[in-house]
């Protein structure tokens, strides 16, 4: 007989009544044997209920444990990607910043270079600026050399200056003064021709 289709409980083993016989087993005998039998049984299906409930507690436990295991992994590898994601992110944004700050770095290159090009040729519009003033202030110079040379030597009278007064000087002294400015001009007259 197989599992399904006949179960035998403790109730039962106690309730089974034997037909009596001749040379049949000792009836006591028999009934403490029966009694023995359904109390193991009982003992049997206490212990397979309580095995049964703990295999419930225990299935549930793991079904638990399992369903953690799962959404642990799914937050690992979701973690996994997002990390993925981020540090990519992270790359793309450092490269957009380099790059930024490259071109930003070229124009101010470029900029400075403008800059050091104009200052260039300010300076060097300035130096010619400034020889073509000391050219036309030396020819000027001369000039009125030439002309206080000129005058001095077509002076009727000579000068001398006392206390702030043009006053006709020695007849000696005129002479020599004249002397002195036709061979010899002021020495700052000197400086800016010679420049």
């Amino acid at each position: 007989m197989s599992d399904d289709t006949f179960r035998l409980t403790p109730l039962d083993v106690r309730k089974q009544e034997f037909k009596k016989a001749m040379r049949g087993y000792e009836a006591l005998e028999v009934e403490d044997f029966r009694a023995r039998v359904a109390d193991e049984m009982e003992r049997l299906v206490r212990e397979k209920n309580a095995f049964e409930e703990k295999y419930r507690g225990l299935a549930e436990q793991l079904a638990t444990y399992r369903d953690r295991e799962k959404a642990m992994n799914e937050a690992l590898v979701a973690a996994q990607q997002l990390r993925a994601e981020t540090k990519e992110q992270a790359e793309r944004e450092a490269q957009m910043i380099i790059r930024a700050a490259e071109a930003v770095a070229e124009t101010r290159l470029e900029r400075a270079h403008r800059e050091i090009e104009k200052l260039q040729d300010s300076a060097e519009n300035l130096s010619r600026q400034h020889h073509a003033y000391l050219a036309v202030l030396r020819s000027i110079v001369e000039r009125q050399k030439a002309e206080l040379d000129a005058f001095a030597a077509n002076e009727p009278a000579p000068f001398g200056k006392i206390a702030g007064m043009i006053a006709p000087a020695a007849e000696g002294e005129g002479e020599k003064g004249r002397e002195g400015r036709s061979k010899s001009s002021p020495r700052w007259i000197k400086s800016i021709v010679e420049e």
